[in-house]
């Protein structure tokens, strides 16, 4: 199969045919997927993001650049030292996370240049190929989703009794 460029919404698209229970959410000046399947949670569990400006506080992947988005979601610190290496630091306020990446390559799995230190991983601009490589990270991190999710659940209904 040939490789084809992704734009963002084919990105969101496909991810929210895969996993059953997101919601889309426009938020921060981003586009949100959160895990809600009830709808028991005033917005739910972030489960992935995607992003095409740079923030006050993030403008490592330069995505001011033309045409240029970011997709990023979290994994466990296992798949995020085995994909890219040992977890970073949490940066200062505004800076990147260091671990000697290039945030600004497209189409390659790259840490999250500011929330790397939570093992979140990010990826722009990807095509089809690089994408469907991805999907055993995106699984992880669905599962991981609905893990938190059921665990706020039980801690919301612990509150209320």
């Amino acid at each position: 199969m040939l490789e084809t460029k992704m734009r963002q919404e084919d990105v969101s698209a496909c991810v929210l045919k895969r996993y059953p229970g997101l919601a889309l959410v426009e938020a921060w000046g981003e586009q949100s997927l959160f895990y809600n399947p009830d709808g028991l949670l005033p917005r739910g569990v972030y489960f992935a993001t995607l992003k095409d400006k740079d923030g006050n506080n993030d403008k490592g992947s330069m995505l001011h650049r033309d045409g240029v988005f970011r997709f990023n979601f979290g994994v466990s610190q296992p798949s995020f030292e085995k994909a890219l290496g040992k977890k970073p630091a949490r940066p200062r306020a505004g800076k990147t996370v260091d671990t000697g990446h290039d945030f600004t390559r497209l189409n390659t799995l790259l840490p999250h240049p500011v929330y790397a230190w939570m093992c979140w991983v990010c990826i722009l601009n990807p095509d089809t190929i690089t994408f469907r490589a991805l999907l055993p990270l995106l699984d992880e991190s669905f599962e991981l989703a609905v893990k938190k999710y059921s665990r706020r659940l039980r801690s919301k209904a612990e509150q209320n009794h």
